[in-house]
Formats: C-alpha cells, sequence, structure tokens
C-alpha cells in the first residue's frame, strides 16, 4: 500500500525535516515524500535541488509552477493534487492553524483518514504531542500539535527527574533562550532581553504548554516558568528546580536520567561544544534528544520533608521537534510498530556529550 507524506514549509523545521524523512524514507515504510515551497528564490536553488535530488518531490501552487520551472526545478503537482494524495501532511509554517482553517479542515471532511501535524507555534491545531511522553493519547486525533524544543525538555525533566509525576509538588523552569537560529538572517539581538510573566497562573506560555501536554495523558503538573533571550545563536538553555514530596537522592537522579533514551548527559559547561558535538556526529549537526543535562550541576537539597532537585540544561533546538514530527507520522501510518519504524532514528539519541 503506497504512503506518501507531504510537508509544507522549507524553514528551520521544514528543511531537515523533508531531508530526514527523504533520506529514512524506505526505512519508515514511506512510497513518497513530498514539499511545498510557496516562493521561488533564486538564492534557494541549490536548497531546492537538494531536496529533490535525495528523493524529494516538489509542490507548489498553481499559479507557481512556471516560475520554479524557470528556475530549473521539475514541479511534482500544485498543492491541491499534494492534497489529495498525501497520507500525512506535516505544516511546518508559522501558518498553520490558518491553513487548517482556509484548507485542511475541508480536506478533513473529504478524506477522515488523513492525519495533519503543526509545529510548537501552532497552539490550538490539535492535540499537542511529545515523542515518548503522550504517544498513547495520540489514537484517533486528526490534528496533532507538536510541541516545542523547550516544551520538549521541560516534559523531559518532570517524566525523568522525580521518582513520579505524581510526587511533584512545584516546578520551576527559567528558559534561557537564543536569539535565533543560526540559519536566520533577522531577530538577532544586541543585549539579553526578558520576558514579562504574561499567564498569571503559568508565567510564561512554556509552563503552560507543558502542562497542556500532561493533561492529554490526565496528569496535572504544577509548573511555573520565566523566559529571556540571550544575544547568541548557539543553543536554548534553561534552569530548573523541581520539588517533590519524597526523599530523593542524586544517585537516582542520574540512574533515572541513564534510562531515558531521550536525555543525554553531558561533562561540557557550554553551549559551544554542545553544539559543535552535534555539528559533528549527529543527523546533518542535529541532535535529536529532547534535553542535554549538565551533570554536574545536578544539586539536591532537603527542604523539610520534601526534595528539590536543580540543574542546567540545554535544549537540541529542533532535533526534538524534528524527532517528533516524524514520529506523529508514524503513528498515522503504522499505528502499533511506531517504535520499529523509530529504530533507524534512535542512533542519533546520545547518552553522552
Amino acid at each position: 500500500m503506497n504512503k506518501t507524506i507531504l510537508i509544507i514549509g522549507t524553514g528551520t523545521i521544514g528543511g531537515p525535516l523533508i531531508g530526514l524523512v527523504a533520506d529514512f524514507k524506505n526505512k519508515i515504510g514511506v512510497n513518497k515524500v513530498l514539499f511545498h515551497k510557496r516562493t521561488p528564490l533564486d538564492y534557494e536553488v541549490s536548497k531546492v535541488n537538494n531536496f529533490i535530488d535525495r528523493g524529494a518531490l516538489l509542490v507548489t501552487d498553481t499559479n507557481k509552477i512556471q516560475q520554479f520551472r524557470n528556475h530549473g526545478h521539475n514541479v511534482y503537482c500544485d498543492m491541491q493534487s499534494a492534497l489529495d494524495e498525501a497520507d500525512v501532511i506535516i505544516d511546518c509554517t508559522p501558518a498553520g492553524n490558518e491553513n487548517k482553517m482556509n484548507f485542511y479542515s475541508e480536506v478533513a471532511k473529504k478524506y477522515p483518514n488523513k492525519i495533519f501535524i503543526a509545529q510548537g507555534s501552532e497552539k490550538g491545531f490539535g492535540i499537542p504531542y511529545a515523542h515518548g511522553i503522550n504517544d498513547i493519547a495520540l489514537r484517533d486525533n486528526k490534528f496533532i500539535q507538536v510541541v516545542s524544543c523547550n516544551t520538549h525538555n521541560i516534559a523531559c525533566l518532570l517524566k525523568t527527574i522525580p521518582q513520579n509525576v505524581e510526587s511533584i509538588i512545584d516546578s520551576d523552569f527559567v528558559c534561557i533562550r537564543r536569539a535565533n537560529d543560526i540559519s536566520q538572517s533577522d531577530g538577532y539581538i544586541p543585549s539579553p532581553v526578558v520576558s514579562k510573566h504574561s499567564d498569571l497562573e503559568f508565567g510564561t506560555h512554556h509552563a503552560r504548554d507543558a502542562y497542556d501536554l500532561f493533561t492529554t495523558i490526565d496528569q496535572k503538573i504544577p509548573i511555573f516558568s520565566s523566559a529571556m533571550k540571550l544575544n547568541t545563536q548557539y543553543m536554548h538553555a534553561m534552569r530548573f528546580t523541581i520539588t517533590t514530596s519524597n526523599k530523593v537522592l542524586l544517585e537516582d537522579v542520574k540512574k533515572r536520567i541513564r534510562k531515558n533514551m531521550f536525555a543525554a548527559t553531558t561533562k561540557y559547561p557550554d553551549a559551544g561544544r554542545i553544539f559543535s558535538f552535534g555539528r559533528d556526529h549527529g543527523y546533518y549537526g542535529r541532535i535529536l534528544n529532547q534535553t542535554v543535562i549538565v551533570e554536574d550541576t545536578l544539586f539536591v537539597r532537603s527542604v523539610k520533608d520534601n526534595t528539590k532537585i536543580t540543574g542546567f540544561v540545554y535544549t537540541p533546538q529542533d532535533g526534538n521537534s524534528l524527532s517528533s514530527s516524524v514520529a506523529a507520522a508514524m503513528h498515522a501510518l503504522h499505528k502499533d510498530h511506531v517504535n520499529e519504524y523509530m529504530s533507524p532514528f534512535y542512533k542519533y539519541l546520545f547518552r553522552q556529550i
């Protein structure tokens, strides 16, 4: 049976996702990888050709087909034909909710077996999802929102650090974000910038998003977050404190981290060498882990009858979102065999960096 994935957008998420799925399509049971690009740009000719060389098929809007051909690109079909053909549509644009309203909802009515996936910024698109956190919640959901990279990190820490999430009585996260991706030419900042606590219950949307993720599996965790941006393009960092109602030993925390394949540890205190490790050893420079825990910063202290676990971690940027996007597609295409089809990617989950 033919299985087709359509990826919309070629930016910081869409670009590497197109390459990832195209490279592994035979191993993950996919026959065709389609990608939609809206605008033909002379400085992105080589990028589009690289996707095509790796086996992906270019899709664009009907009125842009000739413009892409003028750039020397082979166009497989128009957007409507691609939406009709694809089994899974992964929207990697900042307009996922808008596209759902304008296109996807109607397509879903016509083809009830299609699955639509959007990225972290598109809250409300569908059920929030992170691979390894709430896979069981995906059954029968046609619209899925892969949560942001920092939400992956927070969720991974909450699932890994304490003995169980039921023991968490408080958790606090300071998201120290990079200014922009190294692939982006705008959005850089000259100095650190702090964010206000605009959410009266959760502080910033990072805690809200993690809370909503866990509610899909009937777990309600007290979470609060703050955020700031630094003038760097390397990696997001995060400082956390998780308070539990039971006694916790540092060695127990380290054992739980070692058991979680989505969590990596490092002796490097700096983002530069971790980023460089991903560039040298990751898949096309990406670390697919959900978190990179700086082991020497882990600290456990007892406060009355409670235990506070504190530490610093780094977020592997789009790597964890890429992994969850593929996993969401595997849920749609292969149901109960997700881990089998995800196994080719698991070798890029590092235990130590």
